[in-house]
Order: C-alpha cells, then structure tokens, then sequence
C-alpha cells in the first residue's frame, strides 16, 4: 500500500504500474488497512486511478502523525464522502481519536461504525470574553459589546479566584451561565441603553442552545476514540462557529497540557463557514501549530477560494474532487508550483469519487479512486422520482 504522508514509505508503489489488479479492493473488510506491531496506523482512502480508469494499487493515509489536511470538491462530486471515508478509517486506527464537525447532519452514519452523534454544547466561559461580542454581532468598542467584553471577563477571572470552599478545599473552577451574565450586566453602572442591548443579545444566546455552564470537558470527546460526530445542522451560524471555537481550543490546549493521551483529528465539513469569524483563531492555530502537540485538521469545503490561503500553504495533504471555478482551481493551485506545475484544471477528475491527491511529504501528486464505504453515506441529494414511488400510482 503507497501511504500518502508518509516520507518513509516503505511500501511505496510505483504509479506506472498502478493498473495492475490490487489484492485488496474496495471490499468488505478489505477496506480496514491492516495493523500489526510494527505497522503505523494506516487509513485506507481507495486506490490509484490508472489511466485506462482501473483500480490500482492501494492508497492509505498516514495516521501515526498528526497532519494538517484540506478535502476540495464542487457539490455532489464526494467531498462530504470522502471526509467520511477518513473518519471511518481514523475510527479503526489506534491512538487516535476522530472529531466531526458535521453543519448539515450527514455524518448520521458513523453509528454504524461505533460512533456517537450529540448535540454539543460548551461551556461560556470556554469562548474567550474579548471574543464575545464579534459572536453576538456587537462591536466591541462600542458601549453594549465594551460592556459584554467586561463582564465576560469579569466572571471568568472571578470565578477562577474563587475555587476553594470554606472548608479550605478547592472547589475548583466553577462557569457563570448566561443568566448569571445578564444579571452582571443589568448590575453595572453602564447606561440604560448599553445594558439593554447587551441583555437582549445574551438572552439570544441562551436561545441558541449551545451553551451550558456543566458541559463536560472538550476532551471527553476525544478521550477513548470513539468517533464523535458534532451535529450542528438545524442551529444558528453563530452558535455553531462557537462550538467549533471552543472544540478546537479543548483539543489544542488538552495536549499541550498533556490532559489527552490520543492524537485528536478535527475533521470540518463546509469549513469555508467557520473562517472568518469567532472560530478563525481557533482553527488556525491547529493549521500553523497543531503538529507540535499532536493536533490534526481536515478542512473539507465546496469552495476553497472562500478558504484563507494559509489553509491551503499549511496542508501537507490535499485532496481534490472536481472543480470548475476559476477562483477555486487558483487556491488550489497555491499549494506548490513545483509539483503541479501546468494546466491543473486539466488534471482534475472528472468522476464522482475520483481526486487528485497532492502529497506534501513527497511533494508528488497522484489520482486515485476513493474506496466505498462502509458505513451509510447520508449526504446524496434527494430524488423526486424517489418520493414518486413511495407515494404509488395516482
């Protein structure tokens, strides 16, 4: 098996010769790259796309080192497939610990692979408080977000000062909730105006679901392996840009601290929504640093150009479906002139489930077939000729 992201390949393959029939094709239990003591955690992606479009040889990825990683493709070209094809092997995978950024409740299907899907909800005081009022829509030099920064502020260091009991024992850290906020907010001196509005946009927070003052640690996510998929379809932008802020800030942090023994892989579908905003920071720090801890980011998106170019410069693995805008084909192009040199949008696959795997370790890049997958797939479009026939003849 060629495994990409891997410099010391031992089992490379050489691409000429990937149209020779491979051992291990897309099925059953053939899809699980084997492990033994001396093998390297390995994800089976599919095989090399020969040029008489046979299956070749098989592809893996490497898992035994954290990587930084995008998955390109226009709608219903298999990106979202793709993300769950990796999730689904990072699952198998020892060591490590799958999390899913899932905005459009597609990733359902990872059930069936032993994974768990929640409704996540994070704690207030893990958004950081200068960060508060961009996630309510204030400016934060204005007088309602000026106030808001403050009190956020206030209750986290507060809180954090305040973590032993009468008794002398350490009681440790406790949250405020956003009630407890806006009764913070209405007892300041700050004027009528300011309060209200500073108030009124907490109290739409509390609507949003997404925060709670007892939500377990970040890295009860990640702490046994079990893929754990994030379910934000249905919630508002804000909210879900917070969970992934505070998701991407537990995991960094929990290794950095050595609070996790797994390497965390974060993989973000529709990744295009959450840079920009509240989550930027949080995300670029797992693109720019994340290695060193052993923090991994898969970034998929049908529009790379909407993409800020250090997602692209800090890959070391691109995987890329079928584009066709100009803008989208020219971020991919910003990869490295060297190895995709020449008309790239004439490189690109034109088959759903094919890409053009751009391997930074060996600085090569080849088309493969991406392997079928095990669990269900939840991301196909809806057919009105299926409703049709479900409703019988009229």
């Amino acid at each position: 098996m060629h495994v990409l992201g891997r410099e010391d390949n031992a089992e490379r393959v050489d691409v000429g010769d990937a149209n020779r029939d491979d051992a291990d094709d897309d099925r059953g239990d053939a899809d699980r790259a084997p492990e033994t003591a001396a093998s390297p955690p390995t994800v089976r992606l599919g095989s090399f796309l020969a040029r008489d479009g046979s299956a070749g040889a098989a592809v893996g990825v490497d898992a035994d080192r954290p990587h930084a990683s995008v998955v390109f493709g226009k709608r219903g070209t298999g990106k979202s497939y793709t993300l769950g094809v990796l999730a689904e092997g990072l699952a198998d995978a020892p060591g490590v610990s799958p999390v899913v950024v899932d905005p459009m409740g597609v990733f359902g299907g990872l059930r069936a692979a032993g994974g768990r899907v929640i409704e996540p909800t994070v704690r207030p005081d893990e958004i950081p408080a200068s960060a508060w009022p961009d996630l309510l829509g204030l400016d934060p030099t204005g007088g309602p977000g000026g106030l808001v920064w403050r009190v956020v502020a206030d209750a986290v260091d507060g809180s954090a000062a305040n973590t032993v009991d009468e008794s002398g024992t350490d009681a440790g850290t406790t949250c405020p909730t956003i009630a407890e906020l806006r009764d913070r907010v209405a007892a300041t001196d700050a004027p009528p105006d300011a309060r209200r509005a500073a108030a009124n946009h907490l109290q739409l927070a509390a609507t949003w679901g997404a925060f709670d003052a007892d939500s377990p640690p970040v890295t009860d996510l990640a702490a046994d392996g079990t893929p754990t998929v994030l379910d934000l379809s249905g919630v508002p932008e804000a909210a879900g840009e917070a969970v992934v802020r505070a998701v991407a800030s537990g995991l960094y942090d929990a290794r950095v601290d050595g609070a996790l023994d797994r390497l965390p892989w974060l993989l973000v579908d529709e990744a295009h929504a959450f840079f920009g905003g509240v989550a930027d920071p949080a995300l670029r720090t797992l693109l720019t640093r994340g290695r060193a801890p052993g923090v991994s980011l898969v970034c998929a998106t049908q529009r790379p150009g909407a993409l800020p170019s250090v997602a692209v410069s800090q890959s070391d693995l691109l995987v890329c479906h079928r584009l066709t805008a100009e803008r989208d084909v020219a971020r991919l192009a910003e990869a490295d002139a060297t190895y995709l040199a020449g008309d790239l949008a004439s490189r690109l696959p034109t088959g759903t489930g094919e890409a053009l795997v751009v391997d930074d370790a060996t600085e090569t890049a080849h088309t493969v077939r991406v392997r079928e997958r095990r669990t269900p797939h939840e991301g196909g479009s809806p057919r009105a000729s299926d409703a049709a026939e479900s409703e019988g003849p009229r």
